[in-house]
């Protein structure tokens, strides 16, 4: 399964993962969306298990439903790239009261992989694979000469209520992916399940194109041409998905496909687990106490 399928990095991926020969599931935002894209991957590929779900990525209720058509029609899930993401210019809220950047780029991929977990359980060996961006690194969005800024990370503001600025509430987001992409590899540890988070490098998406100043859009198409192209950038989320050496990895995070380290807040491991907490509750899920802590 992947997620923001119908173009860019995620039809890439679907498109590799087609050509070797999987059946693929996309997840689209509509169904005409969806098809249009299922029929170029299956003309270039010549295969035609490739199936379209589609749900609204920012609305937990569609979400849900996109796990239950899932689970209706496969007992197991090999790999799930949680590819879908996306920028906003003006703060706004999902329908269920939630930020949308961390409606969609982080309580979007907690909640359907959770929802998916019985599916990737009976799969495995099956990789969970998170599409995140170096972005994180710089959730102040401050430069200062010589002074660096530390990622930080705000429990009592997830919402972006006190503070809301693009690119800052944008990156906070995928720090929030990791951190909690940290957590659940704690959590599945011995059920063959791997959870994995990859940079893809700098890729000529349609993130770009929202981020861009407005003064910048003319220069887009010259501008893009110095970035990854999406099969380019898609190779890093193939990467995790596919390789042999990596089938018992987890819990790391690759920029491209060379391992590297996140902000050094991501592995405030008590803080990890505030933020598994609070994500939890606001997608409406139980809060699965680390069996660690039950142990003790």
């Amino acid at each position: 399964m992947v997620t923001g399928a119908t173009g860019g990095m995620g039809r890439a991926i679907s498109t590799d993962f087609a050509r070797r020969g999987a059946t693929v599931v996309l997840v689209a935002r509509t169904q005409a969306g969806g098809e249009d894209a299922r029929a170029v991957i299956v003309a270039a590929t010549g295969n035609p298990r490739v199936q379209v779900l589609t749900a609204d990525l920012s609305d937990q209720a569609s979400i849900r439903h996109l796990a239950e058509q899932f689970r209706e029609h496969h007992d197991q899930l090999h790999v799930l790239v949680n590819n879908a993401g996306a920028h906003f210019r003006d703060r706004a809220l999902s329908v269920d009261g939630v930020e949308m950047h961390l409606a969609v780029n982080h309580l979007s991929w907690f909640l359907l992989t959770r929802l998916l977990l019985d599916p990737l359980e009976a799969g495995a060996p099956a990789r969970i694979v998170n599409i995140g961006s170096q972005s994180m690194a710089d959730t102040r969005q401050v430069k200062i000469r010589r002074r660096p800024r530390p990622a930080t990370l705000d429990l009592a503001d997830l919402n972006s209520e006190r503070n809301f600025q693009p690119m800052t509430v944008y990156a906070t987001a995928k720090l929030e992916m990791i951190m909690c992409s940290y957590v659940l590899a704690r959590r599945l540890l011995g059920t063959g399940v791997t959870v994995n988070t990859a940079h893809p490098g700098i890729t000529a998406t349609n993130i770009v194109d929202a981020i861009s100043a407005p003064a910048l859009k003319p220069f887009l198409g010259i501008v893009k041409r110095f970035l990854l192209t999406p099969e380019q950038g898609a190779q890093a989320a193939i990467h995790l998905a596919t390789a042999p050496e990596l089938e018992t990895t987890t819990g790391r995070y690759f920029i491209k496909q060379t391992l590297a380290r996140s902000p050094e807040v991501s592995y405030n491991t008590a803080l990890q687990e505030q933020l598994w907490a609070a994500s939890s509750d606001l997608v409406g899920l139980p809060r699965w106490p680390d069996p660690a802590e039950d142990a003790r």
